[in-house]
């Protein structure tokens, strides 16, 4: 690993301030979620259910949204996108905690639809910051920084929650977003690098391609199986009653994904995309047989854990490569949408089998079905080589 790879980045003109700034920008919608359901459940007086299925449709309206949302960063500027996610989402967040149940459902849905893409637009300004020799390195410090506010973001809107009330955060983190947006809008920086050019618009058949396709469900496949641990992980502890212990488990698989990210960026040679996330799969895949102790569980979730960075990393690499600079926004989107479906769809599909089952086989089927779908990239990937050009 090359240390040097970072210090070149840190270097490089706008970058660290950039990245202080995206990462102080994902803490709300980090927190948003969390938020939301304690509302529900603590401020409506509504149940489980009903607080899941505000967070699954709104889930689907920012998977909706983020290339819809890219696309008009690519054809408008930044600054298009900044002042619409800004009105649309200060007035949610203000509105929201005076909303009844069947209210709040559907502006979830509709405001998803149009919230600031900070994970991948934080993705995108960064590649076009740094050159293209540099931007593994960067895209992998950036994977780092999303964990650092996944681990900040959920914590805090639990503290304001608990401590002032629900209404609190939400106007909280409605006033950040628009904080946030007017930031960006007067800083504007670049979505593309100064070398790179629009030219002629490209069709959509031409580079949304099987290769790129493979990618996608790659990212959505990462976060199956990441999403189905961390199912298994919530209901191991509760099943040794350690409830209360679980976030301590989240933090050890924060500082494995950390550890992970900060090794690949500093790689000049990396495994292809598939290896990593079918890695991820086969060593989700045993960690219920250490389910009967905490601390073994902790080591146990540390080697899948530790591919998560780098295989979100590879995943953001491959997209800036294959993508043309005119339409990097809707492919930085639809990778966000990848992601999140995955989460929609890990959750569920380990839940129910723990539910029918135990702890122990949620990690084996998360395992699993990554195992599955890197194979199936594979195969996708090599008859788009085999396929005729023109």
């Amino acid at each position: 690993m090359n240390v040097s790879h970072y210090l070149a980045v840190l270097r490089t003109p706008r970058v660290p301030g950039f990245m202080l700034l995206m990462l102080l920008a994902r803490v709300p919608p980090t927190a948003a979620g969390m938020t939301i359901t304690m509302h529900v459940l603590l401020a409506l007086d509504r149940g489980y259910g009903a607080a899941g299925l505000v967070g699954a449709v709104s889930t689907v309206g920012i998977a909706l949204g983020s290339p819809l949302m890219g696309h008009l960063v690519d054809r408008r500027g930044l600054r298009a996108m900044l002042v619409l996610s800004m009105v649309t989402e200060g007035v949610f967040w203000f509105v929201a905690p005076l909303l009844s149940y069947e209210v709040l459902l559907v502006t979830c849905f509709v405001t998803g639809i149009t919230v600031m893409p900070v994970m991948s637009l934080g993705r995108q300004i960064l590649t076009a910051l740094v050159p293209e020799d540099r931007r593994r390195t960067a895209l992998a410090m950036d994977s780092m920084a999303v964990e650092l506010s996944f681990m900040a973001g959920p914590a805090l809107g639990v503290a304001l929650t608990t401590q002032a009330s629900s209404r609190t955060a939400m106007w909280s983190i409605g006033a950040s977003m628009v904080l946030i947006g007017a930031i960006l809008y007067a800083v504007n920086p670049p979505v593309r690098h100064e070398g790179e050019t629009t030219g002629a618009r490209v069709s959509r058949r031409e580079w949304l391609d099987g290769r790129l396709l493979g990618v996608l469900i790659s990212a959505g496949g990462a976060t199956f199986v990441l999403s189905g641990v961390e199912v298994s992980v919530v209901a191991s502890m509760r099943g040794l009653g350690l409830t209360g212990w679980t976030g301590a488990m989240v933090v050890v698989m924060c500082v494995a994904s950390l550890a992970g990210g900060f090794l690949y960026g500093g790689l000049t040679r990396v495994p292809p995309l598939w290896a990593l996330m079918g890695g991820m799969g086969v060593l989700a895949v045993p960690i219920g047989l250490f389910g009967w102790s905490p601390w073994w569980l902790a080591l146990a979730l540390v080697p899948t854990n530790f591919l998560c960075a780098p295989t979100i990393t590879a995943t953001g690499e491959l997209i800036t490569k294959h993508a043309p600079a005119s339409a990097r926004g809707v492919a930085m989107g639809l990778q966000s949408s990848a992601f999140t479906l995955g989460v929609a769809l890990g959750a569920p599909v380990t839940g129910f089998v723990i539910d029918h089952s135990s702890p122990a086989w949620g990690f084996a089927v998360a395992g699993v079905g990554a195992v599955v779908i890197a194979a199936g990239t594979v195969v996708l990937g090599r008859r788009t080589a085999a396929a005729p050009v023109g």
